[in-house]
């Protein structure tokens, strides 16, 4: 059996070693300078965040509760606007996948996938074949016609990814979509969505509470520091594809990224 090999990057903090905001370079998307506040008075929940993820990268997103993780992921998708600074993101509308699957229970697995599809403007003809298409790539072929009743939590989840690879969209955007499951049906998902991803040639965006989760999933894990949000810390991860949770160097890594969040945690505890 192969040696696994893992390269990391010293942690540091944010200097400009990859593509700055004006270097001209293609990224899938480009966020600069954001500051974003929510209440006047009331401290920024983000301050002059930088981050550039390139085409076909996989980028985590890891920190404390509250430090701004999802709402920078709802800045990239759209979602708000920025007090300061500016976002750019190479597709004209970023797929969006949320912890929660928020299917309609009237519709069928199918049923779902196809709303995605007529929002996107395709013909009546063509989206129950589409849909099928969808579903099969992410392994519930035989679960068009079900209901979301019929459906246990990770397959719900995998209808969730099929309904959100119907928006066609370049970029992903994925907030701690596992969090709510099982270790085990995790676990499944982990290699489902690192079969789609590199199949599909997807740039993703995913924000998580699991550190593990982040390393094994991730060709980069950015650390946000709190009050406000700002990227403070950043690994290249170099794995090889299949990982496993367990894997030794998915632990190496993912205990030197946890030891600098519980130190990040303290710097600002009360």
């Amino acid at each position: 059996m192969a040696t696994e090999q893992l390269t990391v990057r010293e942690p540091r903090v944010r200097p400009a070693a990859r593509p700055s905001a004006d270097d001209g370079r293609a990224a899938a998307v480009r966020v600069s300078g954001v500051s974003q506040v929510f209440e006047r008075g009331r401290p920024p929940v983000l301050d002059g965040v930088d981050l550039t993820v390139a085409p076909g990268e996989f980028v985590c997103l890891v920190g404390a509760s509250g430090c701004g993780k999802s709402t920078l992921l709802n800045l990239v998708a759209g979602l708000v606007q920025p007090t300061a600074g500016t976002v750019e993101v190479s597709a004209a509308r970023p797929a969006l996948m949320f912890q929660e699957p928020a299917l309609l229970p009237w519709l069928t697995a199918s049923g779902n996938v196809e709303l995605a599809l007529k929002a996107r403007g395709v013909k009546r003809a063509e989206r129950r074949t589409e849909a099928a298409r969808l579903l099969s790539l992410v392994n519930l072929a035989d679960a068009g016609p079900k209901r979301v009743h019929e459906l246990s939590g990770g397959m719900r989840q995998r209808v969730a990814l099929a309904r959100a690879l119907a928006q066609d969209s370049k970029v992903l955007l994925m907030d701690e979509p596992f969090a709510a499951l099982d270790a085990i049906t995790r676990d499944v998902l982990h290699v489902e969505l690192a079969r789609i991803w590199a199949e599909q040639q997807l740039s993703v965006v995913f924000v998580t509470h699991n550190v593990r989760e982040a390393v094994r999933l991730g060709t980069r894990v950015v650390l946000m520091g709190s009050r406000p949000g700002r990227i403070v810390r950043e690994w290249d991860v170099e794995l090889t594809q299949p990982r496993t949770i367990e894997a030794p160097g998915v632990s190496a890594l993912a205990t030197e990224i946890t030891s600098e969040l519980h130190r990040e945690i303290s710097r600002h505890a009360a």
